[in-house]
């Protein structure tokens, strides 16, 4: 509070007076000054981590959060922990949109007969052969574990 009493009257008196009436050190009130203009180190790395974690965002399509983009940080080099980019996000308040959900609703405009729906949704069939379903599943090579599937197209007739 002296300090700023200082620098507010500093035009009007000597800083030696108002030091020596305030009884404060001139070497206090000076180093004071250096640190109100001076930047900290802490300052300059939030500020240099702010930077890099926007781009890195922005090239995401803001869609990655914390997590991955550390990812994506350390695979460019920087040394970033997860909670440091979380708080940078914080800091900026930028928040990772959340992806589209999957639709399975097909595509009604493609222009290509689509097949008639004879089973009206009532699946019982009083005895066998009555009602036929089919299923073609297509699965990628050398990932196992969608669907069920092991690596090949399966074809699967029930009834």
């Amino acid at each position: 509070m002296k300090y700023v009493f200082i620098e507010k009257h500093q035009a009007e008196f000597s800083i030696k007076a108002m030091c020596r009436v305030l009884r404060v050190a001139r070497s206090g009130w000076y180093t004071w000054c250096q640190r109100r203009t001076r930047i900290s180190t802490r300052q300059q790395f939030r500020q240099h981590c702010d930077s890099v974690v926007l781009a890195a965002f922005t090239r995401s399509k803001q869609r990655y959060g914390a997590p991955r983009l550390t990812d994506e940080l350390r695979a460019q080099g920087y040394p970033f922990n997860v909670k440091t980019v979380a708080a940078s996000l914080r800091r900026q308040g930028l928040r990772a949109k959340a992806s589209r959900k999957f639709s399975p609703v097909s595509y009604r405009a493609h222009g290509l007969p689509v097949s008639e729906n004879l089973l009206e949704q009532d699946f019982y069939a009083s005895g066998p052969n009555q009602k036929w379903a089919g299923d073609i599943t297509y699965c990628v090579p050398g990932v196992q574990g969608g669907h069920g599937c092991l690596n090949e197209p399966r074809v699967c007739l029930e009834y």
